[in-house]
């Protein structure tokens, strides 16, 4: 049987494959181009395409295809053969260098933004190579950029991509003031993924899973989560084996899956890769969500990944654990085992902290969806108050830098657990606190309040652009400072900056309404609860200033996100409404009807039998279905006119507010109805499967 490392990363063209394939003048500038960001020399193109080609096929791919990012939030991706007709009626596989490094996509019909009109049809893809090419389904997928005919970026990896030479720009700035030269200063991302795993027979039998990714109804179940032993628990066989081949799947493509367990709610569960390169963390999170739904079909499952599947229990998230690197293997955020005295920790954390306070419209606004609104402030998710936790050493080392006293170090403790025979350990100097949206974790800062279904590429490319952004201002502060003058400056530049922003630092428990209450009062936090609420900072001139100076994106490129943004949003909650419209009528009303029919039958039965037969169930059973199911007709009808009213606003913004303000409400009180009669009706007559079903179907 082979082992691990024997099929790691056999369907990837990575490095240890283009060392053994290229000719070795060739792999050098090639692996210069990927770890310096030099400019690809074309005439290196050929050899590699053709290298690159006689492994594929060697592997059983007959296609290549450029693999691109979309505005959609997925990949998307157009198969060519490697097949060229020959003069005697046979073919030859060929593939050649300009195939390699350009395609050209149709553009207009993807997510503009305005950026693209339908009769502006082309639209290109650039090979990053960056990136490693993989095999995927028989097809070489070729990681690529994708932009329009005019240069405008109509992807999210081209951004990624510019915001990683933002902070590596600025990053190599800093640390040339502490006498430290290196090549390339590189983010990190590990990016954790939760998921719930159900049967396919029964997901067939939800019209509103299928359609929108969630239930729309749906009673809560006499079990749910409550007894917290679904967290960590046992491996149930047929999930393990799920979880098996997955592991084996994303192995073959180089994702380098990690750690695997049940999270807290039913049939949910999670699996954290290792830290790699944000690229091609971002390359990999797409290709894990794919295998994820392809291998659940295998083992006749479905994977979900909305954030919130289930009212009543826990969502899922995504953890973005992001850090900074260098060439030389530094990390930039490792505070040592005294980063009171680590100078440069402190100036790149005090960057991070000096960010997030200034910019946390900006990283609501990256996590920001339909379905994630529905998670955020939940007892599962962080609250949409942006803060930073930093745990009790280094915010008591804020503290006496703020204040200017000395800092008292305390030294790590034994953990005493009172039984001898277990093994002594240091404890840490801080707890964990899994409520805040950005919290420090050691060496990094993971940022919690991304949903499962979105792409981690914008969470990054914010965060890479607003900590460029920051790092330049303070490298344009401290370069202009004599050398004997160094130390002092710096000291009051970390101090300054830190009074100015403490604001955004909190170790307590984000769930408590009390936080909430101080963040926006005292503390002049924002609290932006939903997308439209939180969409139109993204166009604020700031904003736009910010992205701009940094090179990352353009004002044109920033409006059109803010569009596909707010058309995504009103997209969503619209196909809900009618996907409730649709089901209410078809299904759930028939139902109860069908069974208020039979109650009635069974009372007159009883009634010719005698007139004092007690009918008390079946009276009052008629009677609640009869006004639920007056109810569930008269707000059906009253969301069927709210949908009608906002079909005639234009403007995409007063769209979404009114999605927010009016047909969200609707659609929450329909479903209490419906419900409700749920929790009446016969099982034999409720035309979809329950919660409970869904829950507990995987045994």
């Amino acid at each position: 049987m082979e082992t691990v490392p024997e099929y790691f990363g056999c369907h990837v063209f990575n490095d240890a494959t283009m060392r053994t394939r290229l000719p070795k003048d060739t792999y050098k500038k090639l692996k210069r181009t990927i770890e310096e960001g030099k400019h690809l020399d074309l005439s290196i193109a050929n050899e590699v395409a053709h290298a690159m080609k006689e492994w594929a096929i060697e592997n059983g791919a007959t296609h290549f295809t450029h693999w691109f990012q979309p505005m959609t939030g997925i990949t998307a991706e157009k198969h060519d053969s490697f097949i060229t007709p020959g003069d005697d009626g046979t073919v030859i596989m060929t593939f050649s260098g300009k195939e390699l490094i350009q395609g050209e996509p149709d553009a207009s019909s993807f997510p503009s933004g305005g950026l693209r009109a339908t009769f502006e049809a082309r639209g290109y893809t650039a090979w990053d190579p960056s990136s490693y090419a993989f095999i995927k389904d028989g097809t070489l997928c070729i990681p690529t950029a994708f932009c329009s005919y005019g240069g405008e970026a109509l992807d999210k990896k081209t951004p990624l991509l510019r915001s990683m030479e933002a902070i590596n720009r600025q990053a190599k700035r800093i640390l040339k003031l502490f006498g430290n030269e290196v090549k390339t200063v590189k983010t990190t991302v590990g990016p954790e993924q939760e998921y719930f795993l159900i049967d396919r027979n029964e997901y067939l039998k939800r019209k509103d899973l299928i359609v929108t990714g969630r239930t729309l109804f749906g009673e809560k179940p006499p079990k749910g989560q409550e007894l917290e032993d679904h967290y960590y628990g046992m491996i149930k066989p047929r999930v393990a084996a799920y979880m098996a081949d997955l592991d084996r799947e994303l192995w073959k493509l180089g994702v380098l899956s990690k750690t695997k367990h049940n999270e807290a709610a039913p049939s949910q569960h999670e699996m954290a890769p290792i830290y790699t390169t944000t690229n091609i963390a971002v390359d990999h999170n797409q290709l894990t969500m794919e295998t994820m739904k392809k291998v659940a079909e295998k083992h006749g499952m479905v994977c979900l990944l909305h954030e919130k599947p289930f009212a009543g229990v826990n969502g899922s998230g995504k953890h973005n654990n992001w850090s900074l690197s260098t060439d030389t293997g530094t990390n930039l955020l490792e505070p040592g085992d005294t980063p009171f005295e680590n100078a440069q920790f402190l100036l790149f954390l005090t960057a991070v902290v000096k960010a997030v306070h200034e910019h946390q419209d900006l990283l609501r606004i990256s996590v920001a969806s339909a379905g994630n609104d529905l998670r955020l402030g939940a007892n599962e998710a962080p609250p949409a108050v942006v803060s930073i936790f930093l745990g009790d050493e280094l915010t008591e080392i804020i503290d006496s830098l703020v204040s200017d006293t000395s800092y008292d170090q305390k030294e790590r403790v034994p953990m005493k657990i009172g039984v001898h025979i277990l093994p002594r350990f240091p404890k840490d100097n801080t707890d964990r606190n899994r409520t805040s949206p950005f919290a420090f974790t050691g060496n990094k800062f993971e940022f919690r309040m991304l949903g499962s279904s979105a792409s981690v590429a914008t969470p990054n490319i914010i965060l890479n652009t607003i900590v460029a952004d920051t790092l330049e201002e303070f490298a344009d502060r401290l370069e202009t400072v004599p050398k004997e003058n160094f130390n002092t400056a710096l000291h009051d530049l970390i101090r300054d900056t830190l009074i100015a922003h403490k604001n955004i630092i909190f170790n307590g428990n984000g769930y408590d309404g009390e936080w909430i209450r101080e963040a926006t009062e005292k503390r002049d936090l924002l609290n932006l609860r939903t997308t439209p609420d939180a969409l139109p900072y993204f166009i604020h001139e700031d904003n736009i200033a910010l992205f701009e100076r940094q090179k990352v994106l353009t004002r044109t490129e920033i409006v059109s996100r803010y569009d596909i943004l707010l058309d995504n949003y009103c997209k969503v909650v619209k196909i809900e409404a009618l996907t409730m419209i649709d089901m209410i009528k078809k299904d759930i009303l028939p139902a109860v009807a069908a069974y208020q029919a039979e109650l009635a039958r069974v009372i007159s039965e009883k009634r010719a039998i005698t007139a004092d037969l007690p009918c008390d169930y079946e009276e009052n059973t008629l009677r609640d279905l009869a006004a639920l199911s007056s109810g569930i007709y008269r707000k059906l009808g009253a969301l069927e006119r709210e949908l009608a009213d906002v079909q005639k606003l234009s403007d995409h913004q007063a769209q979404a507010t009114q999605y927010k303000d009016r047909l969200i409400p609707c659609m929450s009180e329909l479903r209490a109805d419906a419900d409700a009669a749920e929790a009446l009706t016969a099982k034999d007559f409720w035309p979809l499967p329950s919660y409970s079903d869904l829950l507990f179907s995987i045994v």
